[in-house]
């Protein structure tokens, strides 16, 4: 198995048992999304809007958890 594997595997177990991690991850992952969501000047999205929204949040959240 490889590293990643290996970390991934670790990640998971915890996220399972521990649920005030798992909240946090949660809490985190929701709130790049409203915080992209709201940075989005249109009064009306659509679709296309929504789905661009999210992969911008999911790059900002993914951003932030490698950052040291």
């Amino acid at each position: 198995m490889s590293e990643f594997n290996d970390a991934l595997k670790i990640v998971r177990k915890h996220l399972q048992e521990d649920k005030d991690l798992y909240h946090t991850y949660k809490s985190n992952i929701a709130m790049v999304f409203k915080d992209q969501y709201d940075r989005n000047t249109k009064k009306y999205k659509n679709r296309q809007d929504i789905h661009m929204i999210a992969n911008v949040a999911a790059s900002n959240f993914l951003d932030l958890l490698i950052k040291e």
